[in-house]
Formats: structure tokens, sequence, C-alpha cells
């Protein structure tokens, strides 16, 4: 029963703010022109990694869409600078994630999170910016029929695609991540002492070094870090250590460094990983050693979750019973259409195995890219299995190239028919 009680009260503290964190999410997504991002973002100044790192903090973008987001933003004339600056600052943090850590950790936090991936974010595109100058890094072609999202024209049909995108389209891109955070923080509060972590209090620069060196190349959601970290927390980790986590989880993985690599060359993606690492680090240190500063982020830990204790609110269990409701059908929802797809399969479609694709934004980046192919008549993308169904007089190399410069591998699907 404990682990019950643990999860519900995890649950029901975060549920109001991602619902909110959702809808403004949504709004974001429907009501911001594609264009303004890529205008802001030429140039290899500071004004322009200044504009990607703001634009991309707010965005509700994990480590996995935000890579193929960013390599387009490049081919649609975004320097190097900038769509580095956007990959290190957008999935450190979102709109969504930002509320659900105010109402799990509080406002310190809540502030501190998204003013460290903005300072990183800035740090690591100017690194880039000067390599770029230098002519040090590789080329990367154009590419001018990207687009950041399909938005529809009229007000009545921007407030529909907010509320499919934020509540039905978000749910799938994160909704298991964000079920297998609170599954892993319930886990956490139920088993571990709550002095485990007292012993290695002394040493919390090792502690981040331990930290470090599991979160980066282990895939976790800026959101789905969120409760594991205050769960840590819990059992004795040190505030600094919580953000250290907080910050480099969400903002590589073994997969964005490959793609980094490819689309920007060795030199950058050492800048890249360098200002993530080194910015979430210096951060910790700060919250752990600045005189006062820690015992100000552990006062502001939610007293009921620092005593373990469940909030009865029924606004908060009205809104859990709509986010797991909300995750529920998002996800049937995605598996029914890969049931279908694997059904209605023609045999004229040819069938390709992408590896890497975790979200919808993976998916729309690979279907437009497919779509731009001369040839290709219809294209399909089965996220739920990682299968692309492409139809037309298309060569195979073409594809899996055209699925490489996205930033994913490809293979012909041997299972086809």
């Amino acid at each position: 029963m404990d682990y019950v009680t643990a999860f519900v009260a995890m649950l029901n503290e975060m549920s109001p703010y991602l619902l909110l964190g959702f809808l403004i999410a949504g709004v974001l997504h429907a009501f911001v022109p594609a264009a303004v991002y890529s205008r802001y973002l030429a140039g290899t100044g500071m004004k322009s990694v200044t504009a990607a790192a703001l634009f991309g903090v707010p965005l509700p973008l994990c480590s996995c869409g935000v890579l193929p987001t960013a390599v387009s933003l490049r081919r649609s004339g975004a320097s190097r600078a900038a769509a580095t600056s956007f990959l290190i600052a957008t999935p450190q943090t979102g709109v969504d994630s930002i509320a659900a850590t105010y109402s799990m950790m509080g406002l310190p936090f809540a502030v501190l999170r998204p003013v460290a991936a903005l300072v990183t974010a800035l740090a690591g595109g100017k690194a880039v910016g000067v390599l770029e100058r230098k002519g040090e890094l590789p080329d990367v072609p154009q590419d001018t029929t990207y687009e950041f999202s399909a938005v529809k024209s009229t007000f009545g049909e921007k407030v529909l695609e907010t509320l499919r995108y934020g509540f039905f389209e978000m749910m799938q891109n994160i909704g298991r991540w964000l079920l297998v955070g609170l599954v892993v923080a319930t886990l956490i509060t139920v088993l571990v002492p709550d002095d485990f972590f007292q012993t290695y209090a002394r040493y919390p620069l090792l502690n981040m070094v331990i930290i470090v060196a599991i979160a980066v190349p282990m895939y976790i959601c800026a959101t789905g870090s969120i409760p594991i970290a205050a769960a840590l927390m819990l059992k004795g980790l040190s505030p600094g250590c919580a953000l250290v986590m907080l910050m480099a989880g969400p903002a590589a993985n073994v997969a964005s460094l490959l793609v980094v690599g490819q689309a920007f060359g060795r030199r950058a993606t050492i800048a890249y990983v360098a200002s993530i690492v080194l910015g979430a680090m210096g951060f910790g240190l700060v919250v752990d050693y600045w005189p006062g500063l820690r015992e100000v982020f552990v006062a502001s830990m939610p007293c009921h979750l620092m005593n373990h204790t469940m909030g009865v609110s029924w606004v908060n269990a009205v809104c859990s019973v709509a986010l797991l409701a909300m995750i529920a059908v998002a996800l049937v929802a995605k598996y029914v259409k890969s049931y279908q797809l694997k059904k209605n399969n023609q045999p004229t479609m040819k069938q390709y195995q992408v590896k890497g694709m975790m979200c919808n934004h993976c998916k729309a980046n690979v279907e437009n890219g497919l779509a731009s192919l001369e040839g290709v008549k219809k294209v399909t993308v089965d996220l739920a299995t990682g299968t692309a169904y492409v139809e037309g007089d298309v060569d195979d190399q073409a594809v899996m190239d055209k699925i490489s410069q996205l930033g994913y591998t490809c293979e012909i699907n041997k299972k086809q028919s």
C-alpha cells in the first residue's frame, strides 16, 4: 500500500501544473508562426545564440524531438551556433516541466532550472560560434522545405490545434516517460532508506560526477526527471546534485551525441557536451556551497512531500484522473494506429526500419523529409514500431540517405512482403 500512496501523492502534486504546462505548450505550438524560429537564428553572434536559447527554454521538446528540429533549423538557414544553443536549452526545460518542477521541488528550483538552461545554452552556442567563424566545422546542406510546425490559419483552428497538440500529441510524446519517472520515484521513496545519501553527503562533487556518468548516456525527459530528483532529495541527495540530474539527464544521451557529431562535427560535439556537463556541475556546486543557498532549496520542497504524506485536494484528484485518462487515450490511439497500418499495408509500399525516433516530432520530421524526395507518392510512419511505409518510385539508398540526414539510422525492413 505504501507504493500506491507514494505514487498517488506525487501524481496529485504534479498533475494540475502538468495540465497547465501542456496547455501553454499547445498555445506556443499553434500560435507562434513557424517562420519566427528561423528568421532570428541566422548568424554566429550572440544575438542569434541568445534568440535560439530564449526560443528553446519554453518549448516542450525532449532530447530526441529537439535533434531533428535543430538539424532542420540549421538546414533552413540557422547558424550552427544558434542550432547548438537551441539543442542545449530546449530539452533541459519547458513550460510543462517548469510548472511541474515548481509543484514538486519548489520555487527556487523552478526559477533556477530555466536560468541554468539559458546560461549553458549561451556558453555552448558561443563556443560553437567561435569554431564556426574560424571555419573549423563541416558544412551542412541547406533545406528550405523544412517547416517547424504546420499550424492552421483561422483562430478556431488554432484553438483546436492547441488542444490536440497539448492534450493528445504531448501525451503521446512524454506520457510513457512521465509514468516511468513516477514509478521509479515511487520505488526510491519506498525502498531506499531515508539516510542513504548521508554517508556521501561530504562529497557532493563525487555525487555529481556519478550522476553525470549515469544521466548523460541514458534517455530521460525533462518532466520525467522531476519525480526522480525529488525522491532522491528526500533520501538525502544534495539539492545541487538534484539540479545536475535535472539539467544533464534531459539535455544529452547517446543518440543526441551521435547526431550532433554527424551534423555539426566533432569539435561542436565537444563544446555541446562540455557546456552541459560543466554548466550543470557548476550550478550544482553553487547551490551546495553558496552560504545559506542549500538550506533555501531544501526548505522549498513542499512540506507534505518532505513528510511523506498525501494531499487530498479534490482539484488535484480530478486533475490526476484527467491526466491519466489522457495518457491512456493517447497511448492506446498510438498502438491502434500501428495495428491499422500493419493491417492495411499495401504490397506496393516499401518498409524501412528507422531507429532513433522517440516522439511525434521525430515522426513528423521523417514523414516530411521522405515526402520531399522525388518519386515519393505517400509516406506514413508508424512510431510504435519505428517503421516508415513509402509508396512511389524511389531508390532505397536515397531514402536511407535522407533519413540519415535527419539524424536517424535506417535499414530496409527484411520482413516486408
